[in-house]
């Protein structure tokens, strides 16, 4: 049985030596991995907490040998986990104990930039940052930024339907791409959406944004690209609370005002960030906004002195605007470094990623703190502030007995405290195997019922990433009864607000 292995349904096995000589009958063998120190790189994305060995990597570099992947994975039994360059928050690339590792690290060409149409065709590999710099010719660039824009790629940015410090006025990778090239597990090519504003049918396009791989395996992307502004500029506000911040951010929406970015940053935040970037911060905030104004110079003067009335308004106890474009930059890397400076100051952390309403941020951060002291955990928290997506940073040791247990309690804790709150688990990072249990939180029987039936639709046999994003019901049934509270408040720090 020593080259045998079960399947993720226990019901069959697979034989390791059959699936060894099935795929090397199309790949070449710099495209298969199969030794353990070779497999060690893909055991987990960026959520390093959750790790596992896959049986193998697969690394195509054609789209025809993709559909022999998958055939013959389909044929069988074999659980197939798409990869991208696995800089994913929430585990939804860590491997299946008893599947393959496919990877679109190779399918790494922008197949066309179109200046008339504006817009691109890129192969899923393509990393984020390289399309604007590709379109940046043509005084274009393409919008969505995660933090990780440097190493991400656009296919995974597909799977998690990414956002980035400018979508609340330019929108989630859901609002950028026209048209993607998927192949089904049964090796099945399907393209959805349409270089056209609009195709018929459902809206399929939006069905397979954000579905983190579960329905198919994107190998190419059509992506909207938008013009370069003629200036932007940042207004930097300092509070002296966190309240009077998010709430500060609430009132610039109320305007009317739709910034091109609108960020917060807490002290713990900018304390890690300013040593490691140098961004300018005010050090003695106890948070501080990022609102950047873009389009015309008429536009942005006319909006950043909307903004810098309504922050006074707020209690900004001091307001800075960007000078030059390296001024801008310069506070943006300060913001987009949070991630890493964090990481220099502590030996893990583990990055939520819930979203509230946006009127909620102030109570939301009054709720962190008191759980600080609960779990007794550092957080550090930056937020995308104007669409209410929070990235609060647990900070904790995994080398001690009993810190990640605690960290993960602490971020199950925030994530449910959004739902009460009227918000969401997920704003941009997935769901993928962090989350699933408060899935179960956020929606109903008959909801989930609803996603399993999609998900057999698109992949009956449930060889596509399985155990991600969508819990089973009996899943569900026992995190319920693990989470009974016999009339306790179930968050009692709610009761002051």
């Amino acid at each position: 049985m020593a080259n045998m292995a079960q399947n993720g349904n226990n019901d069959i096995c697979i034989d390791l030596a059959t699936l060894e000589r099935r795929l090397r009958l199309f790949l070449p063998p710099h495209c298969l991995l199969l030794g353990e120190e070779d497999l060690r790189p893909y055991e987990c994305d960026g959520l390093t907490a959750y790790r596992e060995l896959p049986l193998a990597v697969c690394l195509p570099e054609t789209e025809a040998q993709v559909i022999d992947i998958l055939r013959t994975c389909h044929s069988l039994g074999v659980p197939v986990v798409a990869r991208g360059a696995g800089t994913g928050l929430s585990g939804g690339a860590m491997p299946h104990a008893h599947g393959i590792v496919l990877s679109l690290a190779r399918f790494n060409k922008i197949l066309r930039v179109d200046r008339a149409a504006r817009l691109a065709v890129v192969q899923p590999g393509v990393r984020n940052l390289a399309v604007s710099e590709a379109a940046a010719p043509f005084g274009l660039y393409y919008a969505p930024d995660p933090s990780s824009q440097i190493a991400c790629t656009l296919g995974g940015n597909v799977a998690e339907n990414s956002g980035g410090v400018h979508c609340l006025k330019y929108g989630l990778t859901v609002h950028n791409v026209l048209r993607i090239r998927v192949v089904s597990i049964e090796g099945e090519v399907f393209e959805i959406g349409s270089e056209a504003p609009d195709a018929a049918g459902y809206d399929l396009l939006a069905l397979m944004i954000g579905s983190e791989g579960m329905l198919g395996v994107v190998t190419e992307v059509t992506v909207k690209l938008v013009p370069k502004p003629e200036l932007a500029q940042v207004v930097m506000a300092s509070f002296a609370d966190v309240a009077r911040a998010g709430d500060a951010v609430a009132a610039i929406i109320a305007a009317g005002i739709i910034p091109a970015g609108l960020e917060m940053m807490d002290k713990a935040a900018t304390a890690a960030v300013e040593p490691f970037v140098k961004a300018g911060y005010d050090m003695n905030a106890e948070a501080i906004l990022l609102c950047e104004s873009d389009g015309t110079p008429e536009e942005v003067a006319e909006e950043i002195a909307r903004v810098t009335e309504v922050l006074n308004a707020a209690g900004a106890s001091d307001i800075r605007v960007s000078q030059s474009e390296a001024e801008r930059l310069r506070f943006w890397a300060g913001r987009k470094a949070a991630f890493p400076a964090v990481g220099r100051i502590t030996p893990d952390y583990y990055c939520m990623d819930g979203t509230i309403p946006r009127k909620r941020l102030a109570e939301m951060l009054s709720a962190i703190a008191a759980m600080e002291t609960k779990y007794g955990l550092r957080c550090a928290n930056v937020f995308h502030a104007g669409d209410g997506n929070l990235h609060p940073l647990i900070m904790y040791d995994a080398s001690k007995p009993g810190d990640w247990e605690r960290a993960e309690a602490f971020g199950a804790e925030i994530l449910e405290l959004s739902v009460a709150l009227g918000g969401s688990i997920t704003g941009e990072h997935g769901v993928g195997i962090e989350k699933i249990n408060q899935m179960c939180v956020q929606y109903s029987t008959p909801e989930i019922e609803a996603f399993h039936r999609v998900k057999a639709a698109f992949d009956e046999s449930g060889l596509l990433n399985p155990g991600k994003a969508v819990p089973s019901l009996h899943r569900c049934a026992e995190y319920g009864r693990m989470h009974v509270h016999h009339g306790d408040v179930k968050f009692p720090e709610l009761e002051r607000f």
